[in-house]
């Protein structure tokens, strides 16, 4: 069997004949000369190195088919790895009720099957809560693990090939939890939230919990100026008063590291506003802070490394150790580019908030709408609506043979709706073309941005 993984963590076990079984499926639904070319059947015994060719061949093969966006987002594909992942962690499809968090705390708690995917639990949070139905795609279901300070450390945003419930149990530990959030970032779409009671309540929840945490910052006149507004319970006014201050929007990552100015710096990175802000500490202790624009990233990449192995017998599920980049190449000056990584186990969630920026950004421009109609409950059960997310992260398949090798050097490439070649990178160490993320929004950018 091959692991698949996402974002690091064990997702399913798959053997060739599935995939081979998957490939069969989409060629008769979508034709041969869409569905790419699949590796062909041996008749004998494979060496080690054919197993290792075979894997890699297995890897490009899944995710051209994941960055395809009529395959990527075919329920074939995404039902083949939900049911792998049912399959891998052996938990029969049966009624449940799954805990999810609010931003103040509160726990929602849904009857789902175990097998109802992200879309589904979403929808059946959205109806506990009655949000109205053009307002559930303005959040979405991030999985997230709680820290010592009460705070979060956000793992990834729940994917459509995912089932919840399996993924948050899969892991056996208390410390995972699923949260709802608001999944925009421009603070222009808090007009439409704040329409509606439970949009306004939510949003205000999160905005309290985000000063409460620290990525918000307040002075002291401006505290005093919240804390009266939340005595009078003028939830709007603490919005409004919220959005003028510094992080507004805003998701707070890990300390990491980052080679910006120099090498080996100590960095928090926040992620809002179309950019992403580095509070770098200098190897002299000296703080300093900047932001990157995202429509001055011409491209970025995730790498990771993943071992053979799953570690050592009795580990704990996902605790492998996974190294994770995220470089971008983003314009210095008019004349200029410069490579910027940062080393940090949020790195594929790092890249999905840019990504989603620049969708935001194009969708925004072409005068379109974030709003995302949902289907209500049919005699009881869940339909899904026919909407797909913008966002795709595709697997990461593990060499079968953990003696073959210690560890496998895998490119994960995570993209939107399409994925554009770059050439004549001007990076040392660079690789194929369609490893990166080409960003459409850098294609506007003019003499002002500079």
């Amino acid at each position: 069997a091959y692991n698949i993984h996402v974002n690091g963590v064990l997702h399913c076990r798959v053997r060739y004949s599935q995939l081979l079984g998957l490939h069969e499926q989409l060629r008769k639904e979508y034709g041969a000369n869409v569905v790419p070319a699949f590796p062909p059947k041996k008749i004998f015994t494979l060496t080690p190195e054919e197993v290792e060719k075979r894997r890699e061949q297995l890897e490009k093969y899944m995710q051209a088919v994941r960055q395809d966006p009529t395959l990527g987002g075919s329920e074939t594909f995404n039902s083949f790895l939900r049911k792998a992942q049912q399959e891998t962690q052996q938990i029969p499809t049966e009624e449940v009720v799954l805990e999810v968090l609010l931003s103040n705390g509160q726990k929602v708690k849904v009857t789902i099957l175990t097998s109802d995917q992200t879309e589904d639990v979403l929808e059946a949070v959205a109806s506990k809560l009655d949000l109205p139905d053009d307002l559930v795609g303005y959040f979405s279901l991030f999985l997230v693990r709680e820290t010592k300070d009460g705070a979060f450390s956000f793992v990834r945003k729940l994917q459509e090939f995912e089932l919840p419930y399996v993924s948050v149990t899969s892991l056996h530990n208390p410390e995972f939890q699923i949260i709802l959030r608001k999944s925009y970032w421009d603070s222009a779409y808090d007009d439409d939230v704040m329409e509606h009671r439970v949009g306004l309540n939510l949003l205000y929840a999160q905005t309290v919990s985000d000063i409460e945490h620290g990525w918000i910052l307040v002075n002291k006149e401006q505290h005093r100026q919240l804390k009266s507004l939340q005595e009078k319970v003028s939830k709007k006014e603490f919005i409004r008063l919220a959005q003028t201050l510094k992080y507004y929007g805003y998701l707070k990552f890990d300390p990491c590291v980052t080679d910006f100015p120099e090498k080996g710096c100590h960095v928090v990175v926040s992620a809002g506003n179309n950019e992403l802000n580095f509070q770098v500490r200098l190897p002299n202790e000296q703080i300093k802070e900047g932001s990157f624009k995202v429509t001055r990233m011409r491209c970025w990449r995730v790498t990771s490394s993943v071992p053979m192995n799953n570690g050592p017998s009795g580990s704990s599920p996902g605790k492998s150790e996974v190294k994770l980049e995220l470089a971008f190449e983003y314009l210095m000056s008019k004349d200029r580019l410069q490579w910027v990584t940062i080393t940090s186990p949020q790195a594929i969630m790092l890249s999905i908030c840019l990504q989603s920026m620049v969708d935001e950004l194009m969708v925004k421009k072409s005068g379109g709408s974030i709003r995302k109609m949902f289907r209500r409950r049919v005699n009881g059960a869940l339909r899904r609506s026919d909407s797909q997310q913008a966002v795709k992260s595709p697997p990461l398949l593990d060499s079968p043979d953990a003696s073959w090798e210690p560890m496998a050097k895998l490119s994960s490439k995570l993209t939107s709706v399409s994925l554009r070649g770059i050439s004549h990178s001007s990076s040392a160490n660079d690789v194929a073309a369609n490893d990166f993320h080409g960003n459409y929004a850098f294609e506007g950018i003019g003499d002002e941005d500079l």
